[in-house]
Order: structure tokens, then sequence, then C-alpha cells
């Protein structure tokens, strides 16, 4: 009996050994779930727990209903890796950024079936694709941002945005804004600049200081880039200031308004435009979805004269995460992380935030994609 025993953990110790060696370009035959969607969907990026590897993706039609979890692997039989990030889609391809694994995961959008793959990178957050040739990767630790090829799917170049001269001052880049021929990013670790690319160049031509650590970003109809910073971490050697949000002329460059939110504790994030590009939506609590007073979706149009002070959907007791807006519908998808180990939850809602439908998704539900 103990003989048995100890050759059936070795045969566990071996599989293991095996599964961990297995590369990843080598697909096995593996196609549970076999189908064509070609129609409006949303997927649900859902970035999983940093170093457990449980990233995953989440189908959902708005018109039927219909969830699938898990699409990449039950697809592939092929992890989608650790921390995905975010994701777009060009042409049938859906391009999703897995942070911590590195790399950049390439799906057909219609069937979910692997495509190929882009590596290379340190830690990288959002692509932005500038033509058939040439689309840019932002990073948090790599002190430039990535060109790459999405045809050959080589990276071909790298543009340097670290000024070199302060541990404070070693820019990072997260989202990405094309406004013309420049393309706006805003370095967010530690730091308070939007920088500006000449995408002619590839080069840095310029930045604008705004309030300590912007998250987010959004250019809405009249070329004004609204900017939403958290303020810092609390106890950082960077150290805490409040949370702000800044209107920029995407055009002069210049800062026209500061909106300071009252709250010191306060970390909003996910700034986000309706398909009008006439309002402003964005989460409003502490870090990771920590409660404060009044937490929640606020909303505010590009013409106000102040912070909104109430939420038009309050937090309560649930954990708000994310946020994404169809836009072709206009309605409003929030994340709930519930408690960061189980599967999250996906509250879909009308303009008028009215509840129309909720479905469970993957851990950490943290970015939509709209097909």
């Amino acid at each position: 009996m103990k003989n048995r025993k100890f050759k059936c953990l070795i045969f566990i110790v071996l599989m293991a050994l095996l599964s961990s060696c297995m590369n990843d370009d080598a697909l096995r035959d593996f196609h549970r779930l076999v189908v064509r969607h070609d129609e409006k969907a949303v997927f649900i990026v859902n970035e999983g727990n940093f170093m457990y590897g449980n990233a995953s993706l989440t189908f959902y039609n708005p018109k039927s209903g219909e969830v699938q979890n898990d699409i990449f692997y039950n697809t592939n039989a092929l992890p989608l890796g650790d921390v995905a990030y975010s994701m777009q889609i060009r042409d049938s391809l859906a391009y999703i950024v897995v942070n911590n694994s590195g790399k950049i995961y390439i799906m057909n959008v219609n069937n979910f079936r692997y495509v190929g793959k882009i590596t290379g990178f340190t830690s990288p957050r959002h692509i932005l694709f500038l033509n058939s040739h040439k689309a840019y990767v932002s990073d948090l630790y790599a002190r430039s941002i990535s060109i790459i090829d999405p045809e050959t799917r080589q990276i071909t170049g790298k543009i340097d945005i670290d000024d070199h001269t302060h541990d404070f001052n070693r820019h990072s880049s997260e989202q990405m804004i094309r406004f013309g021929d420049f393309v706006f990013t805003n370095s967010w670790s530690y730091d308070n600049k939007i920088l500006i690319i000449d995408s002619r160049t590839d080069r840095l031509v310029d930045s604008i200081t705004v309030a300590k650590q912007p998250n987010s970003m959004a250019l809405d109809k009249n070329n004004k880039l609204w900017v939403l910073s958290d303020g810092g971490f609390q106890g950082s050697k960077y150290g805490r200031a409040m949370a702000a949000l800044t209107r920029i002329d995407a055009n002069s460059r210049k800062v026209e308004k500061v909106f300071l939110f009252a709250d010191s504790l306060a970390s909003p994030n996910g700034l986000t435009m309706n398909p009008a590009l006439d309002s402003l939506y964005f989460l409003y609590n502490s870090w990771a979805g920590g409660k404060i007073a009044r937490a929640g979706l606020y909303v505010m149009a590009v013409n106000d004269l102040q912070l909104p002070g109430e939420p038009v959907i309050s937090q309560n007791n649930r954990m708000f995460y994310a946020l994404g807006i169809d836009p072709s519908s206009g309605h409003i998808y929030l994340s709930d992380a519930i408690d960061f180990v189980q599967r999250g939850k996906v509250l879909i809602y009308s303009q008028r935030s009215v509840l129309l439908d909720s479905l469970r998704a993957g851990i950490i539900p943290s970015a939509f994609c709209f097909r």
C-alpha cells in the first residue's frame, strides 16, 4: 500500500514538472469550446491574482444574455497567464495584454482561437494601433514605450520616456490617447506627468504636469483632455496629495481647470466618456475599491463648473473595481471584485442607471472591450 502511494506521488510530481516545462506555443489538439460568434459582444478581461497565473477572459452577448467564462483556455487549452490587464480589437483579432507575463496574446474574436503572441515586454499595460504596421505598447516598469509591427508580431523599436534625472521622474506609461499626430500617455506610478509622443518620429516631445498619479484619461467632443489623478499612496516616499480631475486643452497643451476632491482618502479611477463625448464617468472610492463616504459611480457633464456631489450608482456593500461604457448603446458596465478571491460580478446598467443584467465573470474583472 505504501509503495502504491509512493508511485502515485512520483507520478503527480512528474506530471507537475512536465506541465511547468510545457511550451505554450505547442498547443494541444484541444477544442472543448467550438463556437462562431460574429455579432455584437462584450469581452471582460479578468486579471486574476498576482503571481497565480489565473487570468481569464469572459464573453457576454448583450442581446441574448449569453455568458461564457474562461473562453481562452476552454478553446485553446492554454492558460491566459498572470494578470491580464487590457484588450483591444483590430479587424477580427483581439490583442490581450498580459501584464505580469510580459506578453500579448492574439485571439480570433469570432471563434476565440489562439492566433499568435508578441513577447519581449517588461510589464505591458495597453496597446494603441497607429496603422497596420505600427502600434505602441505602454509599460509600467520599462521606462519606454515599445513599437510593434502587428503584421510581423515583433517589437521594432523603443521610445525612451525616461528623463534620467531622478528616481521619482523615471516615467512609466499607461493609457494612450491619439490626437492627430501625437499620442498622450499618463505616467501613473510615482509621477505627475502626461507625456506627449510625436508618432511621426516616435519621440517624446513634451509633457504636462498634473496632480499626483494620473491613472486614467479621456478626450471629449471639444478636444479637451481630462485626466483623473488618485493622489498617490498613503505613506509612500512620493507622498500623498489630494485626488484631482484636470482639464487640458489638447491643442495648446495648457491646463485649463483643476477640480480637487474634498475627501483626502478618495482615490477615484476609471475615467471614461459616454458615446456623445459630453459626459465623464468615473469610479469614486478608495484604493482597490475601498469604502469611503458616498462611494460609487459618478457622472459629470464636460461643461460643469464643479465636481458632482452624489453618485448615480452607489457602491454600498460592493467593491467597484472597473468601469466601461458601451460606445454604441451607452450602457454602463461595472465590475464588483467582491473579495478579490472568488469570481467577480459584472453589473450592466442603462444610461439612466437602471439595472439591466448581471453576471459572474472571472477573478477580478478589470477591463471591458466592446465589439
